[in-house]
């Protein structure tokens, strides 16, 4: 049986969008909220739609179309051109790599235009080169390069000197053309801009890409060393169509060692990616290279169902190259099997469609297996007819292997014809060239033991390097165990003592702070619980006043608001809390009993803003009634009439604001005299209490004792900040 491959190499085309594939599922849900949150219909959401419908492209195609429908819908809505432009330019892209080139084109053309229309010339260049990638997987690597070298061109307009994709394109064509030196420079440059680039879908295209030169030129390790590469890139980056890529690549390297069972593995690897299936010539170019196994290995049946499965998937889609490559394989198939009919009819097929697109390989293979065929019904004629077309086709493209075939049936067919000198000379032709493909046989084969030896060596002296500086870093790493295992000893020493010290020094902190805050607070309670003994005296002297002079009903009303405050006093001195309408109480009491006294008489207000709510805010107690005594003390010394107390509370700002105003002599008197009270003890132990209360609370509390004659009037004004808690209803 004839050994005939039908394989495929894959290559998929890098295109020339600005977003790397890295982390690719993090970048789609972070780029889900960003649509979440923002749901105006702006240019920023068109931009969003559109990042999506690139990031789902290579795995999940439906689900970029949806994104990029989408895009297009809204950038028509606000007319959005360079939006709607981009929208044209992924849908191409995306119908492309599911080899559906008519969409594709219809797009790509919309883009093209709708840039031009806008003199964005990056946005040409792109569509230029998603076009060249097009063209490329058609089979007319001319009109590719055409659209790669005007990209390219523009491209540079712009100053861009690394055009990485543009590199990784051309060197596809210059691969698929022979030209392995020029396509591996192409490669390496691209590379070493997507590693600075850090971008995995970028890196993964070149090294697939020059696995497959070295693939070509018969250097298998090495090829294979690249292949893995690429496949570790793609795992890590989750691109399920560069791991099928991959997959596929090395199920080829091994179809070409004859290595038939490790290449299905990797083939139906590749089969049950469930992403690459958006993508129909991935799957009809993989299907070809699964029947050619079953072909080599005599399972006649299973090859033909899968080459059908290609031919009718590349029919659907219009992929008249791996259409041909499995028509030809299907007639082979059918030639072992002698069913010549079908075979002839299939061969016949295959030789129309390259005989239009210009696919020579394909070509010849039609040929010859038209050739076959009719020598195999006997219809000597029309074989030679072939047979001399495939001599012919195969000297003028240089295809040593056809040429082989086309000489040896050459000199059958002559022969079965009586033209025994034709048919010698044919069969001479055919030796010489057995002769030249079996030296070159021989020499790939030396050049790939050669390679094979080479890597082994270069796999050898790393892992002797390694042995090396493994001994030396264990002998390093001994070393300094010791010089670490005194170091850390004297660290943890020190460490103990640091600690150690802190603690005694923090406890005796501590300590002081308890103490300070312990003597503040028997001061408060002291001052809580006490009322000032003079004023104590002065009332019983007024009451017993009252009682002799048998003013019975003011001395009835002035003991039960002496009683009062006494009573609320005490219950006060017992809670850190009272209730604001408490406190402002117990000062109005005490206000009362003041004016009671002949001698004393002056008028007071206590006025509360509208947004206090007095029962839900608790205060300290006492902290407004020691200010008002000391207005009451020694404000009005000389002053018999016109005495005036006004208190005032004030919510702003979420501070709690009290004034205690009088329109007595001031702090500072005239003569350089100060008021007694300046440095009062209650005002003292006030400052004192506020600040400990202040941390308590964790809200501000303050006392600021001003001379009203800095604002051109008479009296003294104190203002507290009152720390508090407000209940909720």
């Amino acid at each position: 049986m004839k050994k005939v491959y039908f394989t495929t190499v894959f290559l998929i085309c890098f295109l020339l969008l600005p977003i790397s594939m890295l982390a690719q599922n993090s970048k789609i849900d972070s780029l889900n909220i960003e649509l979440q949150n923002h749901k105006q219909k702006d240019t920023v959401r068109v931009i969003i739609l559109n990042q999506l419908a690139y990031q789902h492209y290579r795995n999940n195609p439906p689900k970029a179309v949806e994104y990029v429908e989408q895009a297009a819908k809204l950038a028509d809505e606000i007319r959005f051109i360079k939006g709607k432009a981009r929208s044209f330019y992924l849908k191409g892209a995306i119908y492309m790599e599911q080899a559906n080139f008519n969409v594709a084109i219809e797009n790509l053309e919309k883009a093209k235009q709708t840039y031009k229309s806008i003199n964005d010339i990056k946005g040409i260049a792109k569509c230029n080169n998603v076009f060249g990638i097009l063209y490329y997987y058609k089979g007319d690597n001319n009109l590719a390069l055409e659209y790669y070298n005007e990209a390219l061109s523009l491209e540079e307009k712009f100053g861009k000197k690394d055009n990485d994709a543009l590199l990784l394109n051309i060197g596809n064509i210059y691969s698929h053309t022979g030209e392995y030196q020029k396509a591996l420079e192409n490669f390496e440059k691209a590379l070493v801009i997507h590693q600075k680039n850090n971008d995995s879908h970028g890196i993964l295209n070149c090294l697939n890409s020059i696995g497959s030169i070295y693939y070509r030129q018969g250097n298998y390790p090495l090829s294979l060393k690249y292949y893995n590469e690429s496949l570790e890139v793609a795992k890590k980056a989750n691109d399920s169509i560069g791991i099928f890529q991959s997959f596929i690549n090395t199920g080829n390297l091994y179809r070409m060692q004859n290595l038939n069972n490790k290449a299905l593995n990797f083939y139906n690897k590749a089969l049950a990616i469930n992403a690459a299936h958006h993508n129909k010539k991935n799957i009809t170019g993989l299907k070809n290279n699964i029947a050619g196994i079953y072909y080599d290995d005599y399972k006649f049946d299973i090859a033909i169902t899968f080459f059908k499965e290609s031919i009718a998937i590349s029919r659907e889609i219009g992929d008249d190259i791996n259409l041909a490559t499995g028509l030809n394989g299907l007639g082979f198939t059918y030639f072992e099997m002698k069913k010549y009919d079908k075979a002839l009819r299939y061969f016949k097929e295959a030789n129309t469609i390259t005989l239009e697109i210009n696919q020579p390989f394909d070509l010849l293979d039609s040929y010859h297996g038209m050739a076959d065929t009719y020598y195999g019904i006997k219809n000597y004629d029309l074989a030679l007819i072939n047979a001399k077309k495939l001599a012919q086709l195969s000297d003028e493209y240089e295809f040593l292997r056809h040429k082989k075939n086309a000489h040896l049936l050459l000199s059958r067919i002559y022969k079965k014809t009586n033209n025994y000198k034709k048919a010698l000379e044919s069969y001479e032709q055919f030796k010489i060239l057995s002769d030249s493909i079996f030296n070159e046989e021989n020499i790939e084969k030396i050049t790939q033991l050669e390679y094979e030896y080479k890597y082994k060596q270069q796999i050898d002296s790393l892992n002797i390097n390694e042995l090396k500086l493994t001994k030396k870093v264990l002998t390093t790493s001994q070393d300094l165990e010791k010089s670490q295992r005194n170091l850390f000893l004297g660290v943890i020493g020190f460490l103990a003592t640091a600690i150690i010290l802190g603690s005694i020094i923090f406890f005796l902190k501590l300590r002081n702070e308890k103490t300070k805050t312990q003597n503040i607070a028997i001061e408060q309670k002291l001052l809580r619980s006490q009322m000032t003994p003079h004023f104590i005296f002065n009332s019983l002297s007024v009451l017993q006043g009252m009682i002799l002079n048998k003013e019975d009903k003011k001395s009835v009303f002035y003991l039960s608001k002496f009683s009062k405050l006494l009573r609320i006093t005490l219950e006060n001195s017992r809670d850190k809390l009272v209730p604001l309408n408490q406190e402002l109480e117990a000062v109005n009491n005490y206000l009362e009993l003041q004016n009671l006294e002949d001698n004393t008489s002056y008028d007071y207000t206590i006025l509360v803003d509208k947004a206090i709510d007095e029962p839900l805010f608790k205060i300290p107690p006492m902290l407004i009634q020691p200010f008002v005594e000391n207005a009451i003390e020694h404000a009005f010394k000389n002053q018999k009439e016109n005495r005036k107390i006004d208190i005032q509370l004030n919510y702003l700002k979420n501070d709690l604001i009290c004034t205690i105003t009088d329109n007595g002599i001031g702090i500072d008197v005239p003569n350089g005299n100060q008021r007694k009270d300046k440095k009062s003890l209650a005002t003292t132990i006030t400052s004192e209490r506020l600040k400990m209360l202040s941390k308590d609370f964790n809200i501000k509390g303050s006392v600021v004792i001003e001379d009203r004659n800095k604002y051109n009037e008479q009296g003294t004004i104190v203002t507290l900040v009152i720390p508090y808690k407000k209940e909720v209803v």
